[in-house]
């Protein structure tokens, strides 16, 4: 165990040439420099930040909803039957045209209806809207606190003005409390984040979600040592809302993950950090995990511009493109698709409402 701690612990891989740990732990009175260590308070905190979760989408988010009348649904389950049930938890969930009708054939049931069985069977366990409501509010509340919090702590900071004091003195850099309350708070709620990924909402950009989760904790602790509103509106269906809130949010990602971060952030961490400290081996880590961190912001800004191009052809904001919920019926024409379902109305009945997006 000593062999693998003195291992990974190396420190010609995580500092600079010619600083070592002792030199990092000859603090001057008063002076507290950032250690590995502090970091295991985000664990205990991160549970108590999804028992807060809990809580708050139990007792208030829940009670927003119902003020806007979204309310539990119960969903609408495929009646019991062997034959289907065995051949959708054992061979396919969406069985081909020719299965469809072998087991029609089978069962005596026109294909329509073994069709409308497996679509029953698939939705019965999505969430409903007042869930979807629910989580969509407790992360708006969380974003909203911390970003309220980093803004007016960072707005006192130099490094915020000149990115070149993230890298003046390093590795020599003082821990605030501020600063440590923040970093411990974002690691705990990413951490959060983490565990509760398994039983969220399961959406099409799984795999890409919990890549951001894994960077961002692993950027967090490193560096150390992303439109729910707008879903709450189409939630409770006020579209103008809506689609307003979804443009706001179109423009503030792209602006800050396609030009504020890679022109100010990647810039100070590749070039103005390569300048004033020089690169070392875990500085190549660091900056490959914020790459990927961007290859996801180019995949997702991708996604959005799929959802404003089809805003502009339909007139409104439709589904979000990671959504796995089915249509109500395959059988009935796309005039009688209810929007709350994922998909949009034909124009001729703005009534309905689709799915706004959100990213991460």
């Amino acid at each position: 165990m000593a062999a693998l701690s003195a291992w990974f612990w190396n420190e010609r891989f995580w500092l600079p040439h010619n600083v070592t740990w002792a030199d990092l732990a000859q603090q001057a009175p008063g002076v507290e420099y950032p250690k590995a260590g502090h970091l295991f308070a985000a664990l205990p905190l991160a549970l108590g930040i999804f028992a807060m979760r809990l809580l708050f989408e139990r007792f208030v988010a829940s009670a927003c909803a119902r003020s806007l009348h979204i309310h539990p649904d119960v969903a609408r389950r495929a009646p019991p039957n062997a034959v289907l049930e065995k051949v959708f938890t054992s061979i396919t969930k969406s069985p081909e045209p020719r299965h469809l009708d072998g087991l029609s054939k089978q069962l005596d049931w026109e294909v329509r209806k073994v069709q409308r069985w497996f679509r029953q069977r698939r939705n019965q366990d999505k969430p409903s809207v007042h869930a979807k409501f629910c989580e969509s509010m407790w992360r708006l509340t969380f974003y909203l606190c911390i970003f309220t919090y980093g803004f007016q702590f960072l707005w006192q900071t130099p490094w915020m003005w000149d990115t070149r004091h993230c890298w003046y003195g390093y590795p020599y850099q003082v821990m605030t409390p501020g600063l440590y309350r923040y970093y411990v708070a974002e690691l705990a709620f990413y951490w959060s984040l983490m565990f509760s990924q398994f039983t969220d909402i399961r959406r099409k950009d799984f795999l890409a979600m919990l890549a951001h989760h894994l960077v961002t904790v692993g950027l967090i602790s490193f560096s150390y040592a992303n439109n729910m509103a707008a879903k709450l509106a189409n939630y409770a269906k006020y579209q103008r809302l809506c689609d307003f809130l979804f443009i706001v949010f179109s423009v503030a990602f792209f602006i800050t993950r396609l030009v504020i971060y890679p022109l100010w952030v990647l810039n100070s961490t590749m070039f103005e950090s390569w300048a004033i400290v020089g690169p070392f081996p875990s500085w190549w880590l660091f900056n490959v995990l914020l790459l990927v961190l961007q290859v996801l912001h180019v995949i997702w800004s991708y996604l959005i511009a799929r959802i404003a191009i089809k805003a502009v052809l339909r007139g409104k904001v439709c589904s979000d493109v990671r959504s796995d919920v089915e249509s109500s019926s395959e059988d009935e024409s796309p005039r009688e698709e209810n929007g709350a379902n994922g998909h949009c109305a034909a124009r001729s009945r703005p009534q309905n409402h689709g799915d706004c997006s959100h990213h991460a």
